[in-house]
């Protein structure tokens, strides 16, 4: 509270700082769920990069922590703040500044919500291609923060493939533009792709400008059903040659949770994959013949758009079944796709071990899974056995030669994780990299290092 009123005076009157703690409390975390945090001692509702500029000449001169948050969507506590934060809001930052449909590109602001874009792009007959399962809330700039995936990015890549060149204001409030509108650029160091997924602690991103791609015609969608995660998951390496769009895998313990709650007809199936395919329909049935070597119970797939939202509706399905059984801890691991059959088979010795229910889900084409962990609300003994078992999740994705997080971020509450997968020496040039940048240590500091 000390420096409220000196940095009120420094952004000027038009600036809309909030120091109501019933408010400010609503913007101190994101949807990690045992993450810490605390109310900061101020929210700015930035209106722009200038604003963002003051801000941040007056936090560094004052070594304030400074947490830059977008829709609050993210799920590793990289948007959480404490008591001495300063969080820096950019939801009212929710232009789209330009969209160039020659030359397929879209400038935009930082607090656009993912699927607006989508939206304004269909206009053209363009598309904006990476769709996290948070697209209709979560911003553009918190994407790039943490790099997310989605469902399609198994053909499209993830958001880094599509981010041309920034906006950046550094600790210093310096406003600095990096990358190139040109599909091609190898002037400097990559600088826009060290930004992407840096989580904050480099830089506050303000501006993106990002690929657009011509839209896909609607996909094919193929279900196919297994006696077991294993045959599904090796199936679905093999699919990889039909180019999917989507690539879905789903174990039994999560099939059996939407069941409970939405009949579908999985009494008997171990797994589920779903494919989509937005060119050469045609493969599905050849796709169906491949997924008989591994065991096929049955499958289906129609070219018809209206179908499509059903087939895939267990997928969709699939956490919030998981969430009715309790309180949950989703996880998030990247491994090798030859890797997810002893992932799950490990996963599932650890949930009997634990007592605790395990429900497997993600995306089988590029090895990004999604364990849920669910525990009984209010069983403080139940809950300490789900963070241990969160770990040991991790653990084993690393020993699989996987990685800690493949697109929700390290944040806070996995930097144990970190030196399990660098070198010192490697962990020591990313501290220099954050100090070049934010030589006080202001920004989001406790995340991502």
């Amino acid at each position: 509270m000390s420096h409220l009123v000196a940095l009120s005076a420094a952004l000027g009157p038009d600036a809309t700082l909030i120091s109501d703690s019933d408010i400010t409390a609503s913007y101190s975390r994101d949807h990690a769920p045992f993450a810490v945090s605390a109310p900061p001692f101020a929210v700015l509702l930035a209106k722009n990069a200038q604003e963002i500029s003051k801000a941040l000449i007056f936090a560094n001169e004052n070594k304030i922590p400074v947490v830059t948050r977008g829709a609050g969507s993210g799920l590793s506590g990289g948007a959480n703040s404490d008591a001495q934060s300063l969080v820096i809001s950019l939801e009212k930052m929710n232009r789209i500044l330009s969209l160039d449909a020659a030359n397929q590109i879209a400038r935009v602001q930082a607090g656009v919500i993912n699927i607006d874009l989508d939206t304004a792009a269909k206009e053209h007959g363009l598309a904006y291609l990476p769709d996290p399962a948070s697209r209709e809330w979560s911003t553009l700039g918190g994407n790039a923060a943490t790099n997310a995936g989605g469902m399609c990015c198994v053909k499209y890549g993830v958001t880094t493939a599509h981010v041309r060149a920034l906006q950046v204001v550094l600790a210093t409030g310096e406003i600095i533009e990096l990358g190139s509108a040109t599909k091609k650029s190898v002037t400097t160091y990559d600088l826009v792709h060290l930004f992407v997924g840096s989580e904050g602690t480099l830089g506050i991103i303000t501006e993106l400008t990002l690929n657009l791609e011509i839209r896909p015609a609607p996909p094919a969608t193929l279900i196919a059903t297994f006696p077991s995660v294993t045959k599904a998951a090796a199936a679905a390496a093999v699919l990889l040659k039909y180019r999917p769009s989507m690539l879905e895998i789903v174990d039994q313990t999560t099939l059996k949770a939407v069941q409970a709650w939405h009949p579908l007809g999985f009494e008997v199936a171990g797994s589920v994959l779903l494919m989509q395919l937005d060119e050469n329909h045609s493969l599905c049935e050849a796709a169906l013949e491949t997924c008989k070597k591994f065991d096929l119970i049955d499958g289906v797939y129609s070219d018809d758009p209206a179908d499509a939202a059903d087939l895939i509706r267990v997928r969709k399905l699939a956490y919030p079944a998981l969430e009715r059984m309790g309180a949950t801890l989703l996880d998030d691991v990247a491994l090798p796709i030859t890797k997810i059959a002893e992932f799950v088979e490990k996963v599932e010795a650890l949930s009997r071990e634990t007592n605790l229910v395990i429900g497997i889900f993600g995306h089988a084409g590029d090895g990004n899974m999604h364990p849920t962990i669910v525990h009984d609300h209010g069983d403080t003994a139940a809950a300490d056995r789900a963070k241990q078992a969160f770990a040991r999740i991790v653990e084993i994705a690393q020993s699989l030669g996987g990685t800690a997080s493949g697109e929700h971020g390290i944040g806070s509450i996995k930097q144990g994780f970190v030196a399990n997968e660098i070198s010192p020496k490697v962990a020591a040039l990313q501290r220099e990299v954050k100090k070049t940048f934010d030589p006080n240590g202001i920004l989001n500091p406790g995340k991502k290092i």
